[in-house]
This record gives C-alpha cells, structure tokens and sequence, in this order.
C-alpha cells in the first residue's frame, strides 16, 4: 500500500488484517507434523506474512519446532522499521527476485539444491528462475493438482510430498548405494526444504 501512496504502518497493517483471522480454526496436523519430522534436511518457512502470523500459524498446526528459521516480511523489510521516510523505500514480498535473493542469503542454501514448496504459480515462477527446485501445492484446487512449465512437482496438498518426491527421505550416504537413480533423483537427496 505504500507503493501506492498510502501512509501505512506494516505492523499496524499485519496487526490489522492477521488480528481479525480466527485462527482457533487452525487445528494441529498430525500427518503433517511426522512427516516434516521425518525429513532430516533443514526445513525453512519462507512467508510474506509477518512473523507474529507465522508463529501463530505454526504453533496452531503443532509444527514449529519443526523449522529451523522463519524468513517473512521483516527479513525482506529489515530496513523498513528504521526509515525516517518509509514510503521511500519499497516493500519486498515475493515474487520478487530480491525476495528470492534475500531468502537464499538468509538461509545460506545452494538454490540448485533447495526444494521450494509453494501456492502460487508466480512464486513458484521466481523460485525456478533463481535455480530453485520447485514443487506447487495447490490445495485450492481441489481435485487436481497444477503442474506448470515452472513447477518440477505439483502436489494437491503438502502430505502428499512423501509419494511425489520420495527422493528427500534418502540419507546422504545411500547417494552412492543405488545406481538407478536419475540425476535429477540424486539432486534431492541433501536438499534443503524452504516452505510458503
């Protein structure tokens, strides 16, 4: 909103939109709490949302001691808070590049072996074109999953990574136990997860 002139605090605005979710609909998740405990590569949550929203997310769905770092938009805006002329400087959410940037620096990965799991088709985009791989979750369709040119994966939703890329379960040390693997198989088996 400040790109567009308006005299916006960010927090006042995340306050505002995140304070009124009921997030007593947020149920913990089970399922999806074994299965992100059951990949032994870094898990990250990589969020436009600020990390008030993202904590009370995940600690609703009973996983945040399954992540090892929330990059959001105070990561992205670091500079925000501190600019006497805030509308000056603008905001960086993804899909921009220098979000993508950011979240690589911050996260210290090789983007060429990171899995990137998000909703929407434009992150997903950015992600590919900083070397990211990619997998769409696209819950909101209900029914089907959306595979696009940018997407390596599409899920209908995140439980079902253990079935479309099994590859991230394998230790390090099998990489060289089965030579029928593809190269792009072999790719995921030290990769760094960064979640929506």
């Amino acid at each position: 909103m400040q790109a567009i002139g308006y005299d916006v605090d960010a927090d006042d605005y995340h306050s505002y939109v995140h304070g009124r979710l009921p997030y007593d609909l947020i149920k913990p998740d089970p399922q999806l709490r074994s299965i992100l405990r059951s990949i032994n590569q870094r898990k990250i949550i990589f969020t436009n949302s600020d990390r008030i929203h993202a904590m009370k997310a995940l600690d609703r769905l009973g996983i945040t001691d399954c992540f090892e770092q929330i990059i959001c938009f105070e990561t992205m805006n670091f500079n925000l808070s501190k600019a006497t002329r805030p509308e000056e400087i603008p905001v960086i959410l993804k899909p921009s590049m220098e979000a993508m940037n950011i979240a690589i620096e911050a996260a210290q990965v090789d983007p060429y072996r990171t899995l990137f799991l998000d909703d929407n088709v434009k992150n997903i985009a950015a992600g590919k074109a900083v070397g990211l791989q990619t997998v769409l979750v696209s819950y909101y369709l209900v029914g089907r999953s959306t595979k696009t040119k940018e997407a390596d994966y599409a899920l209908e939703i995140v439980t079902d990574l253990v079935q479309v890329v099994p590859a991230i379960w394998f230790k390090e040390e099998e990489k060289d136990q089965k030579v029928t693997r593809t190269r792009s198989e072999m790719d995921f088996l030290a990769t760094t997860a960064v979640g929506a």
